[in-house]
């Protein structure tokens, strides 16, 4: 089989579905028009359509971003015990693990471009043509290790998929060294995008040397908390396979995440009250409110009670084994991570600003569209990658190829 009969055939599978598919493309294709129609309007007015002001500067864009770098890196915990320790019932579903780190790859750089001003500028941080000021700033970096992640990812899942698609095992001379390159590849995301902030000595909130770590420990959760419910998912819509044991053990290994991020933010929590410099202020603004300022404090309790909660459930074997715990579990580390990586990292490092001023930011209309329209893309780049690479993992593609292709692509699934 060759390039195009792969293109071809895989369009095949993409264009074929019943209702429920087609139902759900339509749903993403709709929100995207709806949050695209918004990007214009943005695009055309400028950023004062957002709540974004001279105060906070970041807000909903980058704190969606921060998490989708996590969700992405999190591809790491199928990719290592499927790749360094050969562990089956995970080797057999890692595939999905890059499928989504492609996605909120694609994803992470949909809400940088969404942040920027003038996106038309975008060229100045394209290595050799624009002046990304390398190695001296650190967003150069992120601009170059989200891209390798990327690319990473891109080249192992077309291989895999191609050879599957040819009744053919995948190179390991190829793959191997590619997929053990994107495990630091991911550590790097992360690590590089929590230096953008840590990085920054006026915003002491971030100014913290814990909060690579942070970062880390909290994108080991809330990726495989994704990972969890998408497999569910998968296995009620199609007809693929995936193990109670490669779930448990996504599970167990969330549990020992959370304990270290709630680890740490006690550990910054003792730091901060303990000296009471003041630089307390931003916990006390997102943890008590100041001056009758409380817009974040619901959300700070949010993110915390969920994460305890979520850790509780996980930590012991009955609850993360049960499918209502376990789901529970997945939705309460969702949103603890997810209000974190937002509500609690972006917005509490500028209030009160600088001047002392504060301004409580919530997002507008035009920016719950856009984001919705990026999720959307996310979701459907993760939707068409699906839809080509479970046929072969479960053996459909065998009922329309060739009986070449046929004897051996069912060896696809643990190739990948």
């Amino acid at each position: 089989m060759g390039p195009a009969k792969f293109i071809t055939t895989s369009a095949r599978f993409v264009l074929s579905g019943g209702l429920a598919y087609w139902l759900w493309i339509g749903l993403l294709l709709a929100l995207v028009v709806w949050g695209g129609m918004a990007y214009v309007d943005q695009f055309q007015s400028g950023l004062i359509v957002t709540n974004m002001r001279d105060q906070v500067s970041w807000a909903f864009y980058i704190g969606n971003f921060t998490f989708l770098v996590g969700v992405a890196a999190a591809a790491v915990v199928l990719v290592i015990p499927a790749y360094v320790y050969q562990w089956g019932p995970i080797k057999e579903v890692a595939i999905l693990g890059e499928i989504l780190a492609i996605s909120a790859i694609v994803m992470c750089l949909l809400f940088v471009v969404a942040d920027m001003g003038h996106p038309e500028r975008f060229w100045h941080l394209v290595p050799i043509i624009g002046n990304m000021n390398f190695p001296s700033a650190v967003l150069a970096w992120d601009v170059l290790v989200l891209n390798l992640y990327l690319v990473l990812n891109v080249v192992v899942v077309v291989h895999i998929l191609y050879r599957g698609m040819q009744g053919r095992h995948y190179n390991p001379n190829l793959v191997v060294p590619l997929v053990l390159l994107s495990i630091p590849a991911a550590v790097g995301i992360h690590t590089v995008t929590a230096f953008i902030y840590a990085g920054l000595p006026g915003r002491p909130y971030w100014n913290a040397s814990i909060l690579a770590p942070r970062f880390l420990c909290s994108a080991f959760c809330s990726g495989p908390a994704v990972m969890l419910v998408l497999f569910q998912i998968l296995q009620r819509t199609t007809k693929i396979a995936i193990k109670d044991a490669a779930i448990w053990k996504v599970a167990e290994l969330m549990a020992y995440a959370m304990f270290l991020n709630l680890f740490l933010l006690g550990a910054e929590l003792f730091k901060e009250y303990y000296s009471a410099t003041e630089h307390l202020i931003h916990f006390e603004y997102l943890f008590k409110g100041i001056h009758g300022h409380t817009a974040l404090v619901p959300y700070a309790w949010a993110y915390v009670i969920c994460g305890v909660g979520a850790f509780l459930l996980f930590l012991f074997p009955a609850t993360r084994k049960n499918i209502i715990t376990l789901n529970l579990g997945c939705l309460m580390i969702y949103a603890s991570v997810y209000i974190e990586k937002g509500m609690g990292l972006v917005m509490p490092a500028f209030t009160p600003d600088t001047l002392g001023e504060i301004y409580e930011y919530t997002p507008t209309l035009h920016e719950l569209r856009i984001g919705a329209a990026i999720f959307s893309i996310g979701f459907l780049v993760f939707t068409i990658l699906c839809r080509i690479a479970i046929p072969i993992m479960t053996g459909e593609f065998t009922k329309v190829e060739t009986p070449a292709t046929s004897r051996a692509s069912a060896r696809v699934a643990s190739a990948a």
